[in-house]
């Protein structure tokens, strides 16, 4: 692992904006002498009064410490395979090794290489540790950090002492430095365990300053009835916590059973690509296998520092709780319940004015290194990505990685497997292809058309559309969708993926900046009336009066492509709606709570379109048919923007449109009666003898 040097001397805060400097040669510090690698050796060189912080990247090459040149790459959108995730405990015991030798010195800032490529202009991401100390926690993450943050690590020593207000100066002189240079530029802390503690008291120590805490496995109370205990050991054995280790499990390191060890986890790599499936086991042997390293990270009497650190790092942020006013996010594990309690939990998020709880519910206290957790995944599905003062569903949107996209295609799979979908598309000359070469493949496009109940056509249609041609649709939704608080009719979780994908508030002004932006824009103007119609209404558009799309897409030339979509029916059967529901007084409650929750986007609208209540339907599955989506031809409003500016004109534009949208949908509905693959039985055999990969047919075009 290599590093970029940025501070070296307590309390002497990075100040320079430098990428490089010359290329020198650092000779290594007599108090860190290493072997031959191209890992991390040291991260001890003193920075002079001249140049106090400078950024320098450096990396060992034949046992010198080289400055290495490192440029700037431009953000590459979707092209990162979730790098980093496959790390594990035993990759950050690897790393950790190079940091824990005789490495004295005071608490330090250091940058990791793999973090080297940010976007221009991206916030800044400090992160405090735990226990541990070594400032490689997040090291699943660093790759994928490092293209939308400036990320900086804080590197506390093994047999440094500084007491808990000593680190949360240090870290705030930081935080006051970067806020001078970069006033415009929001902080992030992200801090685990003892480390959330220090984030927390530096924030309120800074109300002033904008700053976004992130807190993994925050230390809310310390359990004395088994740190007690703990103590109790420490002062007894001769050693920390190998010794720890060797008693309970046995685990010595060089005899036989490590060495059995080490090869059987060696034979399990080759088998086991991801390492989901036995991961406590994995763990508990990498920690069986470093020993060394975790004897000089943890030696007893840094272990019972760490407990004092701990106390009395809790202590100071129970204490200065109240005067935090930065937004923060809590993230929160299932299975760690030793250094926190949900009722601190719930009343943290009660007190903290701008306060998101994420539960992950699966996972313990090694949060960040475990399977599952992504944490630029997280950040963005909390909408907490920002570059300025407020988030920008539009500037700070970041497109999905490849990795994150075969997810979302791995999540609707299921979908897309039971229904086979069939998608056509109009070409110029009006003929009509099966697929997507109808599309317009430059934008600004605006797609409008009919949601189907509960938006079941959104997730194949997306993701095929940019799995197939590379157009990524930005669709307009409800903002519901968009509150991190708790809701009473669905689990906030399962709204990521519209984020994900790239979801965006439902507003004029949405619509205007991203065809502005000439990107393609995903419109249903029907809406949630749509979505959650009652029985007998499916395939019936509920379009509002006002014309406002047809006016906004005419000022950037945007072309209209009205789309149809049919199949609900064909794989549930709508036996609760709405109306059933209000007659029943537990459900009405709940969709009184729910609707209530939701908002009024059409407040004022005197129709049933402005009082639409919200509600979870009642459906009864069937054998699954099949899916049809049909895109019109693209409706050019170029060189009409004159013409649209008068109302008149303009209903009659918006009726040609919402005529398009009718007449795909009966298309559809009429021609799928002549499709011999429309039930899943003649899916299934045609696929059985042509094999499972193959494409279905389906109606004659």
């Amino acid at each position: 692992m290599e590093v970029k040097l940025l501070s070296s001397v307590f309390g002497l805060s990075p100040v320079s904006s430098e990428r490089v400097v010359g290329n020198a040669v650092l000779p290594i510090s007599k108090s860190n002498p290493r072997r031959q690698t191209n890992r991390v050796t040291a991260i001890n060189s003193v920075a002079s009064k001249t140049h106090v912080g400078v950024q320098r990247i450096i990396k060992y090459e034949n046992g010198a410490a080289t400055i290495a040149k490192v440029v700037e790459n431009p953000y590459l959108k979707a092209e990162t395979a979730s790098p980093d995730l496959h790390k594990s405990l035993l990759d950050f015991l690897e790393e950790a090794r190079d940091f824990v030798g005789d490495d004295d010195g005071p608490p330090r800032w250091f940058s990791p290489l793999e973090c080297a490529a940010q976007a221009q202009g991206s916030p800044l991401l400090l992160f405090i540790p735990g226990i541990d100390g070594t400032g490689l926690g997040l090291i699943r993450h660093h790759k994928k950090l490092g293209e939308v943050f400036d990320v900086w690590c804080l590197h506390i020593p093994v047999r440094d002492r500084t007491p808990a207000k000593d680190l949360v100066k240090l870290i705030e002189r930081t935080v006051r430095s970067e806020k001078y240079r970069f006033p415009n530029r929001p902080i992030y802390l992200v801090g685990e365990s003892i480390g959330a503690c220090l984030a927390l008291d530096v924030a309120a120590r800074n109300p002033d300053i904008d700053l976004l805490l992130i807190l993994a496995n925050l230390a809310t109370h310390v359990n004395y009835f088994m740190s007690q205990p703990l103590v109790g050991m420490l002062n007894v054995l001769p050693d920390g916590v190998p010794t720890l280790l060797e008693e309970i499990f046995g685990f010595k390191h060089g005899d036989p059973l490590t060495g059995m060890i080490d090869a059987l986890m060696n034979e399990l790599a080759v088998h086991q690509m991801s390492g989901v499936g036995g991961g406590i086991l994995k763990d508990l042997f990498a920690i069986s296998t470093h020993l060394p390293t975790l004897s000089r990270l943890f030696p007893k009497d840094t272990l019972l520092w760490k407990v004092e650190l701990l106390k009395s790092a809790v202590t100071s942020a129970n204490a200065h709780i109240y005067a935090v006013r930065a937004e923060t996010l809590i993230l929160l594990s299932g299975r760690d319940q030793w250094l926190l309690k949900e009722e601190d939990i719930n009343r943290y998020s009660i007190t903290l004015p701008k306060c998101i709880v994420r539960k992950l519910k699966d996972n313990g206290h090694f949060l960040f290194f475990e399977e599952g957790v992504d944490l630029v995944n997280i950040i963005k599905c909390t909408n907490l990505y920002r570059r300025g003062k407020s988030h920008d569903h539009l500037s700070d949107y970041i497109m999905p990685t490849r990795y994150e996209l075969k997810k979302q295609l791995d999540d609707h799979k299921l979908l897309i497997d039971a229904t086979s979908p069939v998608y056509l598309s109009t070409l110029e000359d009006g003929k009509i292809v099966r697929g997507f070469e109808g599309l317009p493949s430059e934008g600004p496009v605006l797609y409008v058309g009919y949601h189907m109940l509960l938006g079941l056509e959104l997730g194949p249609m997306i993701t095929q559309v940019l799995k197939e041609r590379n157009i990524h649709l930005r669709g307009m939704a409800h903002p519901m969708l968009f509150i991190n608080s708790e809701v009473t009719f669905v689990d906030t979780q399962m709204l990521d993926k519209y984020k994900i994908l790239g979801g965006v508030p439902v507003s004029n002004f949405n619509i205007y900046k991203l065809l502005q932006a000439k990107s393609h824009v995903l419109l249903y103007p029907g809406g949630i009336r749509e979505a959650l119609h009652r029985k007998g209404e499916e395939y019936k558009l509920f379009w509002p009066e006002q014309q406002e799309f047809v006016r906004v897409a005419s000022k950037f030339g945007a072309k209209i492509v009205p789309f149809g979509v049919v199949g609900e029916d064909d794989i549930c059967k709508l036996v609760l709606d709405g109306d059933d529901q209000r007659n029943i007084p537990i459900l009405k409650q709940f969709m009184e709570e729910a609707t209530k929750q939701a908002g009024n986007l059409r407040e004022g609208d005197e129709t049933e379109l402005g009082n639409q209540d919200c509600y979870l339907p009642g459906l009864l599955p069937k054998i699954p048919g099949r899916f049809y989506y049909y895109f019109g031809k693209p409706i050019e409003t170029e060189g009409k923007e004159q013409e649209l500016r008068d109302k008149e004109k303009a209903q009659e534009f918006y009726l040609q449109v919402k005529s398009e949208v009718e007449q795909c949908i009966a298309y559809l509905k009429m021609k799928r009666e002549g499709d011999p693959y429309r039930h899943l039985l003649p899916r299934m055999m045609y696929q059985a003898s042509h094999g499972f990969s193959s494409e279905i047919p389906t109606f004659d075009l």
